[in-house]
């Protein structure tokens, strides 16, 4: 499983890129915003700020919902560097859009994806990534897990290429479930990575361990 950090945070990026694990960053209008990230050409800038900072796709987000806007719009995006994933709503014109992008060699994510049909729908307009929404799910008293499970199941029997991505993840269970489900990638904060470093017997363990050591020396 690939790990993707959801955040505009340069210094998150940096602490993630150093544990060795990262793999690609995912950012959208939200997270920019929340680094006082405005105007084109800041946000054009700090996107690749960001693909410098990291040996991996980097999925841009479009704000346009006309075909048109979206293919405009994702085309500037891409040109920033080649690192760039063009981020689509998984809207009819978003639809329309993956399409012309595969067709052009440019690498898409299709966001806001929260069904088994809109997965199925993003695959055959060529997305390289889908993004299904697990906590966003759980919050409407859904399980998203099963959606996970549930697309992997059809991208295997139909043979598509398009990679899952779990996004919307909220907990470092959330990374393991989506891993043991079949997701090729997850997307989500740095805390439920470092998450993964912990537990109980590992503290114990090391504890113990020093405190051997220490009596060794003595």
């Amino acid at each position: 499983m690939k790990f993707f950090i959801d955040t505009a945070n340069l210094a998150q990026i940096k602490e993630a890129h150093e544990l060795g694990i990262l793999d690609g960053v995912t950012t959208n209008p939200s997270l920019m915003a929340k680094e006082g990230i405005k105007g084109d050409e800041a946000i054009r800038n700090h996107y690749k700020t960001i693909c410098e900072l990291v040996d991996g796709d980097v999925s841009a987000e479009v704000l346009s919902t006309d075909f048109e806007s979206i293919v405009a719009e994702g085309k500037v995006l891409a040109a920033i560097h080649p690192n760039i994933v063009v981020k689509v709503p998984m809207i009819k014109d978003g639809i329309k859009a993956l399409k012309w992008f595969s067709d052009n060699g440019i690498k898409t994510n299709c966001t806001l994806v929260f069904s088994a049909g809109q997965a199925i729908l993003a695959a055959k307009a060529g997305a390289n990534y889908v993004s299904p929404f697990i906590g966003r799910i759980d919050d409407s008293s859904w399980d998203g897990m099963e959606l996970i499970g549930q697309i992997a199941q059809i991208y295997a029997l139909q043979g598509f290429k398009t990679e899952i991505l779990a996004a919307s993840i909220r907990s470092s269970l959330h990374i393991v479930r989506a891993a043991e489900l079949g997701a090729n990638v997850c997307t989500c904060p740095l805390e439920p990575i470092l998450g993964l470093l912990k537990h109980p017997l590992t503290d114990i363990g090391l504890a113990k361990f020093l405190d051997d050591a220490k009596k060794m020396q003595h």
